[in-house]
């Protein structure tokens, strides 16, 4: 896997990130660069961490389902493209329920609830033999750049940017689960 696609994963997995970001700065007055600071940490380090984690667990399972993976890999990205989309385009109810605490409490369930799937796109990068480190450096960098910026877009225009980041990141992922599985059943 090449540095390309693993930029576009990250952007792909960024976008629900970016998203809550945005309705977390349609929350604030004013937009502090500690604030940026404190969602892009947050965001950026749990989707690092995710992947590391489902790298690891694919790892210990890759010997296993080694004439599958790219199924596996097909499976996972195409499924959590598809619920990145899905989402988006049914009811928006994360940003009107979104407060403006940056507790602890608070933007630790957000930073969860936003990396599942990055745990799942761990798995894959065992199964297509991905470098894990340069893999979750992209991907936490990339995720701390779109979080930061997309509370400051949420505070400056709010709404109109969060249905479409979310689609654009579904069908990114979508996209390269696809190329994943056409590689490998004809070219592999």
């Amino acid at each position: 896997m090449g540095i390309l696609e693993i930029l576009l994963i990250a952007v792909g997995l960024s976008m629900d990130a970016f998203a809550v970001s945005i309705g977390k700065g349609l929350t604030l007055r004013k937009v502090t660069v500690r604030n940026a600071l404190c969602v892009g940490l947050w965001f950026g380090g749990f989707q690092a961490l995710m992947p590391l984690i489902g790298y690891f667990l694919g790892v210990s399972f890759a010997s296993f389902v080694e004439s599958v993976d790219h199924w596996i890999a097909f499976v996972l990205l195409a499924g959590i493209g598809g619920n990145m989309v899905r989402e988006a385009l049914g009811p928006d109810d994360e940003c009107d329920s979104m407060d403006s605490s940056f507790a602890a409490k608070a933007m630790f369930l957000l930073a969860v609830a936003t990396s599942i799937d990055a745990l799942a796109a761990g798995v894959t990068f065992a199964f297509v033999g991905a470098n894990i480190w340069s893999s979750v450096l992209i991907i936490g960098a990339t995720t701390f750049v779109f979080s930061a910026v997309g509370l400051c877009i949420g505070h400056i225009v709010g709404h109109r940017f969060h249905k479409g980041a979310e689609i654009f990141g579904g069908v990114v992922l979508i996209c390269i689960g696809l190329k994943i599985l056409v590689e490998h059943l004809w070219l592999g």
